[in-house]
């Protein structure tokens, strides 16, 4: 049974992070992947410049919730090379996962050819050094896991097909550069709140009892699409195995920054933060727009997933 009381709180200083609180000009500051590096947490957000084509920006937090923009934006799209043949249009939509060595950064990278999904590397979110397009087009929303399994790295992804249609797969790399072993472990439930198209959201994070792994779900109304918040939990040893997926959402547009903006009617998450004391910082796009913060006890979540789960396909 549904709960009563929301599942996430939302920050009552919402939005955390608005284009008035950018020094240099932009139209939106959403979607953005978060982590908590050096004691600080730091967000790297996408925001659309008045051509229309977006960029990533940075903020830093002391508390997770007020941030301050850097004067520079974080990454443009490459002027040179192959990256920049695949960046023309735009980079958006970043994740960041740790590693043992400092940080893999995925993100949408936009071109006349499609989207595909561009792998960087940082250790200081100062200097990003690009590996790999790892995607062809079109493929979209990659999270890696944090470990690896068997000596081989994980994803999850969505390709933007309507023939699976719109659905969570995982692949396997031995280098972050070659994919294979692909395979589709979660679709969209018929007349469900994400019957249209599930994807990736923020990267999983590990509890006692699996990979927890926030996604986005997509219903289509008579006025438009609706963007909401699902969870799943994913097998520690296996993260093809999907233990539960929450029959219920967990977030969905709410607060008028939510319902209305560039897009209406979407909360789009890039970034969790789990907590020492048991709880997780989740951070999402109002509206295509802003950005929001809240949070959420962990064991509710894998709860959610275990004692009122779905089918997965």
């Amino acid at each position: 049974m549904a709960r009563k009381d929301p599942i996430i709180q939302r920050c009552k200083n919402n939005p955390v992070l608005t284009r008035h609180d950018a020094p240099y000009p932009v139209v939106t500051v959403h979607n953005a992947g978060v982590v908590r590096h050096d004691g600080r947490y730091i967000m790297l957000f996408r925001s659309h410049l008045r051509n229309g084509r977006s960029i990533i920006g940075r903020a830093d937090s002391e508390d997770g919730f007020s941030f301050t923009v850097h004067p520079q934006p974080f990454l443009f799209p490459a002027t040179d090379g192959v990256f920049a043949e695949y960046e023309a249009f735009g980079v958006e939509d970043l994740r960041i996962c740790p590693v043992e060595d400092g940080y893999l950064l995925t993100y949408s990278a936009y071109s006349r050819h499609g989207v595909r999904i561009g792998l960087a590397r940082t250790r200081d979110f100062t200097a990003v050094e690009r590996i790999a397009l790892i995607t062809q087009a079109d493929l979209r929303n990659v999270v890696i896991f944090p470990e690896t399994f068997g000596g081989r790295y994980a994803r999850l992804d969505r390709p933007h097909s309507e023939i699976s249609p719109w659905s969570i797969w995982i692949s396997y790399s031995p280098d972050l550069v070659h994919w294979g072993d692909s395979r589709v472990i979660m679709k969209p439930a018929a007349y469900h709140w994400d019957e249209m198209k599930i994807g990736p959201g923020a990267p999983p994070f590990k509890t006692e009892k699996g990979w927890l792994h926030i996604y986005h779900g997509v219903f289509k109304t008579m006025s438009g699409t609706v963007y909401r918040l699902g969870v799943a939990l994913h097998a520690l040893d296996d993260p093809a195995e999907i233990l539960g997926v929450s029959d219920q959402w967990i977030l969905q547009p709410e607060d008028p920054w939510e319902i209305s903006g560039y897009v209406p009617n979407v909360v789009f998450s890039c970034g969790a933060v789990p907590e020492a004391d048991g709880t997780v910082k989740i951070y999402w796009g109002g509206a295509d727009t802003v950005m929001c913060a809240g949070t959420a006890v962990i064991e509710d979540l894998v709860e959610l997933c275990l004692a009122d789960p779905r089918p997965p396909l």
